[in-house]
């Protein structure tokens, strides 16, 4: 079993919310953290963790004696010996302080970087610490960076800069994400424009490269790892299986059951978690299983397919399509999407809706 604990603190890119009140105000952070344990007591039923990824927002906002009280909340769960524990944070947070007591209750930080340029930095309205960053590695073995690209008016040549001083840091793990405006946001508002197709597709294409020429492996279409070192956690999103959601905005998919919680503070702390909650028909399961899986370049296994859903997965119709185009490929124990066409994977998984 997997956990996600949301501390929904926005980041400076984010318009002024719920979740930015709750960072600007003690009392609310207290009362978030009670009623944060309220529901993990109320749903929890005590199943063996084999992750656990605290996120958001922004975790690292939180005081040193607040993060005490977070981590309190951990001793509510059956740990699995060799739990991977994700804490998500800012370079800005990374004290000395905070970081001689996250190394006490955690084993991989996740650090979203995004960018090394000042004047991209600027527009995000976010800061970058690079000294935090570097006593971070000192202290850290399992490190994250988060990358993003596809900012507007930035060049190759900037990507090839920030992929430079990622690289030289040695992290054990990559995420690199091409920006998203969503709605509600500063750069939303602000009619902001990230760069058109053809430049993303060579943004991309370089990131693969340039990872893979210093041995990073590419294990999904956004994430690359050194040799044993991949996600566990979000393996779990990509394997389609069940994980609890916890926290502000949260969401979950447990026991066939996928649900998402409020993001109102008022209804959260007055116990009522769950916005909506959506039982999944036999179809959707199956959906979500492609969708998510053949983000995986391993793909599916065939043999795990069908103790799952008891049916051969080359009987659906769009794999035959897929297969007999070459956009699909398979080997002797999965089906997964031909590299050549990983670009345009989203197209393929089209074909499963």
């Amino acid at each position: 079993m997997s956990i996600y604990i949301h501390i929904p603190f926005c980041s400076s890119i984010c318009t002024y919310c719920d979740f930015c009140k709750l960072l600007k105000n003690e009392k609310w952070i207290n009362e978030y953290l009670d009623a944060l344990t309220q529901e993990i007591q109320e749903k929890y039923n005590k199943e063996k963790v084999k992750t656990i990824y605290i996120g958001g927002g922004t975790p690292s906002s939180l005081s040193l004696e607040n993060l005490k009280k977070l981590f309190n909340i951990l001793k509510i769960f059956n740990l699995d010996n060799q739990c991977e524990i994700t804490f998500e944070t800012n370079s800005e947070d990374l004290t000395i302080e905070k970081i001689n007591f996250l190394k006490k209750h955690i084993n991989r930080l996740s650090i979203g970087i995004q960018t090394f340029d000042k004047n991209i930095i600027k527009t995000l309205n976010r800061k970058l610490n690079i000294d935090n960053v570097k006593l971070a590695f000192k202290n850290f073995d399992n490190i994250n960076i988060d990358l993003m690209y596809g900012f507007q008016n930035q060049s190759i040549e900037n990507l090839k800069q920030d992929l430079k001083k990622i690289i030289k840091l040695n992290p054990k793990h990559i995420s690199a994400y091409c920006l998203i405006l969503e709605p509600n946001t500063k750069l939303y508002i602000d009619n902001y424009n990230p760069v058109d197709d053809d430049k993303e597709r060579q943004m991309y294409d370089l990131i693969v490269e340039t990872l893979k020429e210093n041995n990073y492996i590419q294990y999904e279409l956004s994430n690359f790892s050194k040799k044993g070192y991949k996600s566990k956690h979000n393996l779990t999103y990509w394997n389609n299986n069940n994980y609890y959601g916890f926290g502000l905005g949260a969401s979950g998919y447990i026991n066939n059951v996928r649900y998402e919680n409020t993001r109102s503070l008022n209804k959260y702390l007055k116990g009522n978690y769950i916005k909506e909650k959506h039982e999944l028909s036999l179809k959707e399961n199956v959906q979500n299983e492609f969708i998510l899986g053949l983000r995986k370049l391993e793909g599916i296994n065939k043999d795990k397919f069908y103790k799952k859903y008891k049916f051969n997965i080359k009987d659906i119709e769009p794999v035959k399509k897929l297969l007999s185009q070459n956009l699909l490929i398979e080997n002797k124990e999965n089906i997964y999407i031909n590299p050549k066409y990983l670009y345009i994977s989203n197209e393929i998984l089209l074909n499963f809706i």
